[in-house]
């Protein structure tokens, strides 16, 4: 059925049909998710298994190891990486693009069964869980206070807070950073162990006699069944004290302890909000849930979680993600009001008739409402890449309808009524429009054919553009006609004429079509080849959201407190430099994660005590560019210094010792970014691995010292923490076995004095009040076992009337172990890490490169991989570019169906080179890289321009048939009376894309990168369209031809031999 006819004889139901599609995009814009990124569906899955008090060599080879091992079994698995610090593993699984998930993911679970029964006793159960965009913050639920100490806020956020958090619709509520699980602490005293002849052992075993758990009975009195408790398990904490330890010498636990606290773990990190010690909670959302719904849900419970709260902890939502999709979500819609307001603007300076701008103009909102239904009903989301496509199609939607407009006003005065200057414009026009629209399409068909992560960005653009175009085609071949019906009855229009300056110019350029056309085509390929080399390479535009994360890395093996202390400092600095005013908001972690909550590990890892991870807000006031670069320079030797001095004070360091070594680099601070480096801390990261480590350190060094000649890569650092101090404790078995003594019993003594019992012996407590069970533990107090010598007095084991000590048999010396170890499929490996600036991806990626090279040969064994954001450029970049000759090869063939004739098919494909020159000559005069969304501008300047061509050679083949004496002739009459509809569509997309080219809205450089592009792409397609490509066409057909291929022998003009 003919869609003009059926719109021109039924125009109420086209009315009709148009308003049901305008609810039908309403209800969808309604229940649409909304997010920051689609679904990518990583193949990734990790796996985190905590075991306290294990150093990563430990963690390494007992635990690792044989999940590493097993892990290898899994279908798909395309390689293992394990990441090992005291207390933690982490271990990521990668499989193959393709792979079944669900399958994977139950195979996980059923090795890691199996490897847990070659792993050390009382190894707890992992945490498992799918890696995807969801995994990324966005934002934090901070909890302080004044008055309570962080085991108290840290106790309220997990019982209180969290259980509320997340019952929030698609909330996913990791444990609480900042804090430790609450405790009841007893804490001995070395030295009263060994006047009374006792270990911290003894200690430990009178605990768990003296404070079991035993099960409740019940016995029938009467007609009453009643329980019958017994307080085997202390009911306050004080009755610990009441614990023999010795009952011939009448020695209980209050005699060797000097406290018995309700306290906190073993601290091993703290969470600083403003500089301050404090609690938050990751606000992540699940990966089928809408950001903003998720943000806005959190914000309405924030008063319920208040009034939980006791009246002196505070609890507030900083760092809110969802403005980056709100912004992009106001920079559509106010573009796409402006860019149709110029438009219309435009149509009405051409045609000089306000009622067929308005017709123009009401097709493009209709059509963007109509595509987000398409993307509901397909189950994509409203994200930055859907946002970014019907951006990028307000200025393709007045295509469709300009051309249909155009060409009626150019039928009226050939017509008696409007009715049929209507019927007669569309069905010029239908099919050249149709086949346009199916070269834009196929402009984009490249998203089909890319793999991982680069297929699930670049598909879901694709899908919004190819929505509004086919809306777009409908509307204007069925509400447009009736508009213009109805709205331009009775108005007359004069035959229009190509400008006489226009008309001089083509001539000259069909008379020098011999010069011309090759010297043009040779002239844009010159400068496209240029352009292309000097315009960067990145995966997205760099957008400031006016925030900063870095990470400090202190001496290897600096306790927590003097890292906190060194931070704080660099947030004072911080403010003096940039202003408190402008630095409203600073949150971040120094530390360990504990073992006590592993899977915050996934969520923000933490290397040693040593380090911290600070994210900072800043005001838009300052450039967060020149800030990052001031504290690269000049706050690290501040700190140096700084910390000198304090370390002198504190008698940590002599008087002529030298400034302690310390880091500064940044990390992703923004969920573009973090969602883009997979998992890595910088956008560059170089793997050195090989089954000998002291090869792999020493290559890296090597590698180091070339990548550090790059001015261009930043915070250069090593990834791992590679030279711990350590306090090595030697057991002489012989000397331990003549003494009445086990390694295990050493062992034992040293974890109760080091760390806590409750790694070797967990002891429990219920708080009656809150219904709540705690742990009890033993452990030495921290400020008593301060130097090596303590240990050696530490009492093992009474023995007869004499009591060991542990230097009686063992020795203690200090050492170094590593205090990270990372594997890769069962390799270890060192990482050296780097930020760019000042540069580009792709740039960076042949700086590193080049690094790699002139480091020399690589010891055998060992293997060099780049990893980071470099690894999915490389993967994205060699997808598109395959992508871009496969679409222009679809629109070729498309082409070669409609005109069924080669050298009409060329014509306009040898448009494209000018399409693609002046889109690199935007990108490179604008200063925007090569990425993602200028990729995609691209591609639509190409089908626009394709579009116009494929317009200027239907009207020259037409003129043929209807006897044009040459192709010069048909040339010049489908230049000359096309000239108004190719330069009206040209001048109003761009005026509808030149809003977004200035990056001023809100949507900022994502929405510039698309924009310009599509500009300059389509200058040069519209120079191309009115002068070389009838020039080509002259070229191509010097005299008449027929067109006619058909081989039917009904078929009066069958031509057997083909085209002639």
């Amino acid at each position: 059925m003919n869609p003009i006819l059926f719109a021109m004889k039924r125009p109420v139901t086209i009315l009709v049909m148009t308003a049901g599609l305008i609810l039908a995009g309403i209800f969808s814009l309604s229940r649409i998710k909304i997010d920051i990124f689609p679904a990518l569906n990583l193949p990734v899955i990790y796996v985190c298994q905590p075991y306290g008090g294990m150093d990563p060599s430990q963690m390494e080879g007992l635990i690792a190891n044989y999940y590493e091992y097993h892990f290898l079994y899994i279908g798909g698995i395309h390689h293992v990486e394990s990441k090992n610090v005291q207390g933690v593993s982490l271990m990521k699984l990668y499989f193959h693009p393709g792979t079944d998930m669900a399958q994977a993911l139950a195979e996980t679970v059923g090795y890691v069964n199996r490897s847990r029964a070659f792993m050390p006793p009382n190894t707890v159960p992992p945490f498992i869980m799918r890696f995807d965009t969801g995994s990324v913050p966005v934002g934090y639920l901070v909890l302080s206070s004044e008055t309570k100490t962080i085991g108290q806020i840290q106790d309220q956020a997990l019982f209180r807070v969290r259980p509320m958090f997340a019952s929030i619709p698609g909330v996913s509520a990791p444990p609480p950073f900042g804090g430790n699980q609450r405790t009841i602490v007893v804490r001995v005293i070395p030295e009263k162990l060994r006047s009374l002849r006792l270990s911290p052992e003894d200690v430990v075993q009178a605990l768990a006699q003296g404070n079991s758990i035993s099960p409740s009975g019940a016995i029938r009195v009467g007609e009453k069944m009643p329980f019958v408790p017994i307080n085997s398990m202390v009911t306050l904490p004080g009755e610990l004290g009441g614990i023999p330890l010795d009952r011939q010498r009448r020695i209980f636990m209050r005699d060797v302890v000097s406290s018995i606290d309700d306290a906190s773990d073993f601290p091993t990190g703290y969470a600083l909000v403003n500089g301050r010690r404090a609690v938050y909670i990751l606000a992540t959302k699940r990966a089928e849930a809408s950001s903003l719904a998720v943000v806005n849900a959190i914000r309405a419970n924030l008063p319920r979680m208040q009034a939980a709260l006791p009246d002196d902890i505070r609890v507030r939502f900083e760092f809110d993600q969802s403005p980056l999709v709100a912004s992009a979500l106001e920079g559509v819609a106010f573009e796409g009001l402006l860019g149709a307001g110029l438009t219309g603007l435009m149509v009405l300076l051409f045609l000089r008739d306000w009622r067929s701008a308005l017709v123009v103009v009401v097709n493009i909102p209709i059509a963007l409402i109509a595509a987000a239904a398409g993307l509901y009903l397909c189950g994509h989301t409203l994200n930055l890449m859907t946002l970014g496509g019907l951006a990028l199609a307000v200025g393709i939607l007045v295509d469709e309808s300009t051309v249909e407009v155009e060409n009626i006003h150019t039928q009226m005065p050939l017509h008696s009524n409007m009715a049929s200057a209507v019927l007669a414009g569309n069905q010029q026009t239908a099919v050249p429009r149709f086949l346009a629209m199916l070269c834009v399409l196929a402009a984009f068909l490249s998203a089909l054919f890319l793999q991982g992560a680069a297929q699930a960005l670049f598909l879901p653009m694709a899908l919004a553009v190819a929505f509004s175009m086919i809306f777009s085609y409908l509307l204007s071949s069925t509400l447009v006609p009736v508009l213009s019906a109805w709205l331009l009855a009775g108005r007359k229009e004069t035959t229009h004429q190509a400008p006489g300056w226009y008309q001089g110019l083509l001539s000259r350029a069909l008379a020098t079509r011999w010069v011309l056309v090759p010297g043009s085509l040779a002239a844009v390929s010159f400068l496209a080849w240029e352009a292309s080399r000097k315009t960067g390479t990145d995966l997205f535009p760099e957008v400031d959201n006016h925030q900063l994360q870095f990470r400090l890395r202190a001496p290897a093996g600096t306790r927590i407190e003097e890292t906190e202390a060194i931070t704080q400092e660099a947030l004072r600095w911080l403010g003096k430099t940039a202003g408190e005013e402008n630095v409203p908001l600073s949150l971040g972690y120094v530390g360990l994660v504990p073992s006590s909550y592993p899977i915050n590990s996934v969520y923000q890892w933490m290397g040693g005590p040593e380090e911290a991870v600070m994210r900072v807000a800043l005001k838009p006031e300052v450039s967060t560019r020149e800030l990052r670069m001031r504290i690269r320079q000049d706050l690290p030797p501040h700190l140096r210094q700084w910390t000198l001095e304090r370390w002198k004070k504190l008698g940590y360091v002599k008087e002529e010792s030298a400034a302690p070594t310390l880091t500064l680099f940044f990390e992703p601070a923004d969920v573009v970014n973090e969602v883009m480096s997979f998992g890595s801390a910088t956008p560059i990261e170089v793997m050195v691995s090989g089954p000998k480590m002291p090869d792999n350190r020493a290559y890296a060094a090597r590698l180091y010292k070339q990548m550090q000649k790059q001015s261009e890569l930043k915070d250069l650092h090593f990834g791992q923490t590679l030279d711990y101090p350590s306090i090595e404790v030697k057991v002489d078995r012989e000397k331990a076995a003549f003494s009445g003594v086990h390694a295990d019993e050493v062992a034992r003594a040293l974890v109760a004095a080091t760390s806590s019992s409750r790694f070797t012996m967990p002891n429990y407590w219920r708080d009656g009040a809150s219904g709540i069970g705690y742990q009890v533990q033993v452990e030495v107090p921290q400020a008593i076992m301060n130097s090596p010598e303590q240990i050696e007095f530490l009492p093992v084991k009474q023995a007869g009337p004499e009591q060991r000590l542990l230097r009686d048999v063992a020795t203690v010396k200090e050492g170094q172990m590593p205090g990270e170890v990372d594997r890769y499929n069962m390799r270890r490996f060192v990482s050296l890490r780097a930020n760019l600036e000042g540069t580009d991806l792709g740039s960076a990626t042949r700086l590193v490169r080049q690094a790699i090279a002139d480091t020399g040969e690589v010891p055998q064994g060992v293997q060099v991989d780049v990893r980071g954001q470099i690894a999915i450029h490389q993967e994205l970049f060699s997808g598109l570019n395959f992508g871009l000759a496969l679409s222009v090869g679809a629109v070729f063939l498309l082409l070669l169906a409609y005109f069924q004739s080669l050298r009409l098919a060329l014509i306009p494909l040898l448009g494209i080179p000018f399409v693609l020159c002046g889109s690199l000559l935007a990108l490179l005069a604008s200063g925007t890289t090569w990425n993602l969304q200028s990729f995609m501008g691209t591609i639509m300047a190409v089908g626009v321009a394709s579009a116009n061509a494929i317009l200027l050679v239907s009207f020259a083949k037409k003129a043929m048939e209807e006897g044009a004496a040459s192709g010069l002739q048909a040339a010049q009459l489908a230049a000359s009376g096309r000239f108004r509809a190719i330069v009206m569509t040209a001048l109003a997309m761009i005026a509808g894309m030149l809003p977004m080219a200035l990056g001023k809205t809100s949507a900022g450089e994502q929405a510039a990168a698309l924009a310009r592009p599509v500009i300059g792409g389509i200058l040069f397609g519209l120079i191309a369209t009115l002068v070389v490509l009838p020039a080509l066409f002259a070229l191509l057909f010097p005299k008449p031809a027929s067109f006619a291929v058909s081989l039917a022998p009904e078929d009066a003009t069958s031509t057997p031999g083909g085209e002639s």
